[in-house]
């Protein structure tokens, strides 16, 4: 019992670090997008993540006996990537991040067991609703960049499940490599036909780089050891501290200041995130 528990913090702090790792590529990525577009910049993101990876791991060593979720996987994770960028371009970051995590807790709320799940499921969404901006505000805000966000949640849900099913059959290094190799085959030449050589610009292939390593290969490395610790319903409510991070990132950096509620809200995903923590022991 001794040992599941420090297998399941471990994972607690490996999705706790894969987060922050992710807004910092996040802030990145934005300032490319005057550049070379959601296009070039996915590109950017998936094709270092896969080399990266790829020589971190070597994942020729010990290929999968099966395919398919493997192949599922990173196809989710692609297509989340490049629809995420694409909404983001077209709503506010804030609305984007809320919306999108409609898959995860789909996932959360359709892979309970427990009545008491539910509790930590309603709390979780509860506080990103408060997170949400006032849309009224919003001067015309495009659905499709809203269908676009949907798109990338249901795409999360995907990269969820199946990624917890590639886990299981090896090595997580050795399936996100894999994985990742999928997302970049499916959607780098998308990115390259759209932008061409603006990709090869020198000033902007650091940033490409850095967005590699830690928007994806570091991050989704780590959410994979997590998923292999955890159930999929506690990495999903897990995954809810996304926003209050970016919200404590946004005060720390960028001086952006939170009102109450939206302090509250923080408040009560953080509360959802341990409650899912500790029921995990029965």
């Amino acid at each position: 019992m001794q040992i599941l528990d420090k297998r399941f913090l471990y994972a607690i702090a490996c999705l706790l670090l894969a987060m922050v790792t992710i807004q910092s590529g996040a802030s990145i990525a934005k300032q490319l997008f005057p550049y070379v577009g959601p296009e070039g910049t996915t590109a950017y993101r998936l094709g270092f993540s896969a080399l990266i990876l790829c020589l971190v791991f070597r994942p020729w060593r010990k290929l999968p006996a099966n395919w398919r979720p493997v192949i599922l996987y990173g196809l989710s994770l692609g297509v989340m990537n490049l629809t995420f960028y694409y909404a983001i371009e077209r709503i506010p970051l804030g609305i984007g991040v809320a919306l999108e995590f409609t898959g995860p807790l789909a996932v959360a709320l359709f892979s309970s067991k427990r009545k008491r799940d539910y509790l930590w499921v309603l709390l979780a969404i509860a506080g990103i609703l408060l997170l949400l901006p006032d849309i009224s505000d919003v001067d015309g805000l495009d659905p499709i960049g809203v269908i676009l966000a949907l798109v990338a949640g249901a795409c999360w849900a995907g990269y969820i499940i199946f990624g917890k099913k590639s886990g299981g059959q090896g090595s997580g290094g050795i399936t996100v490599a894999l994985g990742m190799s999928v997302a970049a085959f499916a959607v780098v030449p998308f990115g390259v036909i759209s932008q061409g050589m603006a990709l090869v610009d020198w000033q902007l292939i650091p940033l490409g780089l850095a967005i590699g390593l830690l928007s994806s290969a570091l991050p989704y490395s780590l959410e994979m050891v997590a998923l292999r610790n955890m159930p999929a319903q506690g990495f999903s409510i897990m995954m809810s501290l996304e926003p209050a991070i970016a919200a404590l990132a946004g005060l720390m950096i960028l001086g952006e200041l939170l009102t109450v509620w939206q302090w509250f809200a923080i408040f009560m995903v953080i509360a959802a995130s341990l409650g899912s923590s500790i029921t995990q022991k029965e």
